[in-house]
């Protein structure tokens, strides 16, 4: 009996130095325990432990404070008193919040990163087309006047104006330069070529306007395009000018185009049939004659139509003109007797009051004509032409008929070639 006694009595005082143990382990002393080796047990949070159950709880902790969830209430039971945490609820928090700040950071960094730019020579001057991109768009983007859409259709070789997103665009134009590869331009930029050229024909119509005012000429119209009438007159220029002959186009910056535009008037032909008081020049080259008086005085300069290839107008030097009809029964159309029409037709031959030179080749009115020959042998001119000839040579008032050279008073030289090959070309 009194050993059971005191047994009792034992039991209960070590639970009162349990008791005692644990509230001094809470405010972090060290209290010794009866029947242990007296060392007092370490409550360093960072110390590992050795029961395993204690580690997963402790796991549990800092999963809880990791991913937010409640921590458990006041009743849960406290860690055995002979075992150590190593979990340091403020270190776990710190921890967490780390790699929380971490991760944020790393989400950062992936979101503002920008791919690198396309590798370009030039990089001020090339830009990559974006999706909704249309080459009018891109053009009103900037504040230059070479830049069209018709100059970046030409300095990047387009074959439209369609574009695609990713497609890299020079925009320097005309620069010489592919700023895109860094190669050079043999050639420049076709339309701004075009515009200038354009802006020069413009100036070289305006001039031809001026030199052959007064001469009975049809005013030009000033385009900007050098068309087959443009070229008939700076050949007719060229023939006034004592420049080389030719039907082509001026070429803007050239040594004609600057005698063309310094010169003050047209000058009398320098040809033998100057030497006579009246004379006339056909020119096959340019289908254009000159008429005038002396060797001082130009009075017309009127298109022509000279002979096709096959019925080709005669070379003349001084020839007398020695023939004229005015046609007084019908209004001064007068059948051709080698090529003759059943109706009064000026396009199928019939000629308007003519003058004749060589046989039956004559000089006449016809409501066609082209800036191509395109008669039978005969120089053709506009009918109100032929009249402004026929009045300067005094043969308005003719009653009739004449074949009075010395009446008529004047020759005539037919010279240069045209160039048919052009034609057939054209025609092919």
């Amino acid at each position: 009996m009194t050993s059971r006694r005191t047994l009792c009595a034992l039991l209960a005082s070590l639970t009162a130095l349990a008791a005692c143990s644990q509230t001094t382990q809470s405010s972090g002393g060290a209290v010794p325990i009866p029947g242990v080796d007296g060392s007092p047990v370490a409550t360093d949070p960072v110390t590992a432990t050795a029961d395993p159950v204690a580690a997963e709880a402790d796991d549990t902790t800092a999963d809880t404070a990791s991913t937010g969830d409640e921590t458990p209430d006041a009743g849960t039971a406290a860690p055995d008193p002979t075992t150590r945490t190593d979990t340091d609820p403020e270190t776990t928090a710190e921890t967490t919040t780390t790699e929380a700040a971490a991760t944020s950071t790393t989400e950062a960094t992936t979101t503002t990163t920008t791919a690198p730019e396309p590798e370009v020579f030039a990089p001020d001057c090339v830009i990559e087309v974006e999706a909704g991109d249309s080459l009018g768009v891109i053009v009103d983007g900037f504040e230059d006047d070479t830049l069209s859409v018709s100059t970046l259709i030409g300095e990047n070789g387009l074959d439209s104006d369609v574009i695609y997103p990713g497609q890299m665009l020079d925009i320097c134009v005309d620069n010489g330069l592919d700023d895109v590869t860094g190669v050079e331009r043999t050639e420049r930029n076709p339309a701004i070529v075009a515009e200038e050229t354009k802006i020069a024909i413009r100036a070289q119509q305006e001039k031809l306007n001026e030199l052959f005012d007064g001469y009975g000429m049809r005013e030009l119209l000033v385009d900007g395009i050098s068309g087959p009438v443009t070229r008939q007159r700076l050949c007719a220029a060229r023939v006034g000018l004592r420049l080389p002959v030719t039907l082509t186009d001026m070429e803007p910056g050239s040594d004609e185009e600057a005698a063309m535009m310094e010169a003050d008037a047209i000058q009398v032909p320098f040809v033998s049939a100057i030497t006579e008081p009246r004379w006339m020049l056909i020119d096959r080259t340019c289908q254009i004659m000159f008429a005038g008086s002396g060797p001082t005085q130009l009075d017309f300069v009127f298109p022509v139509s000279t002979g096709e290839q096959e019925f080709r107008t005669r070379d003349q030097d001084r020839s007398r003109a020695f023939r004229y009809d005015p046609a007084l029964d019908n209004d001064g159309w007068h059948d051709s007797s080698d090529y003759p029409v059943p109706a009064d037709n000026p396009l199928n031959g019939n000629m308007y009051k003519p003058l004749y030179f060589d046989r039956g080749q004559a000089i006449h009115g016809a409501n066609n004509v082209p800036t191509t020959p395109q008669s039978k042998g005969c120089v053709r001119m506009r009918p109100e032409n032929q009249d402004a000839l026929v009045a300067w040579l005094g043969l308005a008032d003719a009653a009739g008929p004449t074949n009075d050279s010395g009446r008529i008073g004047a020759v005539v030289n037919v010279q240069g070639a045209y160039p048919f090959e052009t034609l057939d070309e054209a025609e092919a």
